[in-house]
């Protein structure tokens, strides 16, 4: 028991745990500052861009892909103007992209379903 206690002992944390009250560590403040979209400057750049209407995008081929099963899925612009109309949103088109090609099926509306990563080369 002695043996065992001791060994407790040698592998017991320096420091105790934070409790929920506690003040959080100035390293982990200023690890967190640090980081480089911490201003702000490109912060919600990927959301940003499938946020975009057709006839707002520069590129002239689309491309979305699927982190779930890892698929890519193209479309040129001017296919999408045409199926979606320019007005479309590319989160919109790309969801029904993956959608119609999805291999995910799994019976539960939850967990069915590609989920999209949107890409414009």
């Amino acid at each position: 028991m002695q043996k065992m206690a001791v060994a407790v002992g040698r592998r017991a944390p320096p420091m105790r745990g934070l409790a929920p009250n506690d003040d959080l560590p100035l390293e982990y403040w200023r690890a967190l500052l640090d980081d480089v979209g911490a201003d702000g400057s490109n912060s919600g750049s990927a959301r940003s861009k499938s946020l975009v209407r057709l006839n707002e995008i520069p590129q002239h081929l689309l491309r979305v892909g699927c982190r779930r099963c890892g698929r890519t899925v193209e479309i040129q612009k001017v296919d999408a103007f045409r199926l979606y109309g320019p007005d479309a949103i590319w989160r919109d088109v790309g969801q029904r992209i993956l959608d119609n090609t999805c291999a995910q099926r799994t019976g539960r509306h939850e967990e069915d379903g590609c989920w999209p990563s949107y890409d414009m080369p």
